[in-house]
């Protein structure tokens, strides 16, 4: 019998699996998805088994991940409510899913875990928020659950009040990086370095400087005053950023975010 069931083989669903694999073997994991087609591909790469309905899936294991996006779950749901018992482990990575919302479609008595991961979980680099009620899973449970999250990344355990707020830090940030790489590689094609080029002196900047913030312990503030000489090159290049409200649109962006991840609540 399979530990791990997965609903959905979006980019999510898949770098989940793909991670769950360095950990499980893979006669432990099987996944459904709506499109046969997809299926046949995951099962070729993978070597996963795959099932033809989620009922089936749901019989089939202990551990069932829902990635699938929020307007899908009323469906998924109805295919699996009947099956769900008290012995499962149910896994919703939706923004805006509470909790309590799934317990009233599976059950008072199903156990639930709430997380929001982000898709740098493909090259294994994913950040992950999750939530759950401790003194409802065994210690075993608990184990599976952090391998999981750990195979495809890091994961901080967040009081469920705080998932949309993890949507806006991690879940779609990741977009609003590759746009500032775009940008700043935009920046200096305009100048004349080859796109190429461009490309990996920004991204590879992009991650030295993440580093920094993780592996120094000094606040982002101050790294930054590190790189602004005064009236070098950086500082001006901070005081354009500012004039254009740099920060301000990030910010904005976070609460744009924030609005429509508690919209998906029912």
């Amino acid at each position: 019998m399979a530990k791990i069931g997965f609903i959905g083989m979006g980019n999510m669903g898949f770098a989940m699996l793909s991670g769950a694999l360095k950990i499980f073997s893979k006669e432990d994991l099987i996944f459904t998805d709506a499109s046969s087609e997809r299926m046949e591909v995951v099962t070729s790469k993978t070597g996963v088994s795959h099932l033809e309905t989620n009922a089936e899936l749901a019989n089939s294991v202990k551990f069932i991940v829902l990635a699938i996006k929020p307007q899908f779950y009323s469906q998924i749901i109805k295919n699996i409510e009947n099956v769900i018992t008290k012995d499962h482990v149910v896994i919703s990575i939706a923004p805006g899913i509470s909790i309590d919302t799934l317990r009233d479609s599976l059950g008072y008595d199903s156990r639930i875990v709430r997380a929001m991961p982000n898709t740098p979980a493909l090259l294994g680099e994913g950040m992950t928020g999750v939530c759950y009620d401790a003194t409802i899973f065994t210690y075993e449970e608990k184990e599976i659950i952090a391998s999981i999250f750990k195979s495809f990344g890091k994961y901080r355990i967040m009081e469920e009040r705080l998932m949309s707020a993890v949507t806006c830090a991690s879940g779609s940030s990741p977009a609003y990086v590759y746009m500032f790489i775009e940008a700043m590689a935009d920046g200096v094609v305009k100048h004349g370095m080859p796109r190429e080029a461009a490309y990996e002196m920004v991204a590879q900047t992009v991650l030295g400087a993440a580093k920094m913030v993780l592996e120094t312990g000094k606040h982002p503030g101050e790294l930054k005053d590190m790189v602004c000489s005064p009236g070098g090159t950086t500082i001006a290049g901070v005081a354009a950023l500012e004039e254009g409200g740099f920060r301000n649109s990030i910010i904005k962006a976070c609460d744009a975010c924030y609005d429509v991840s508690e919209g998906f609540k029912k």
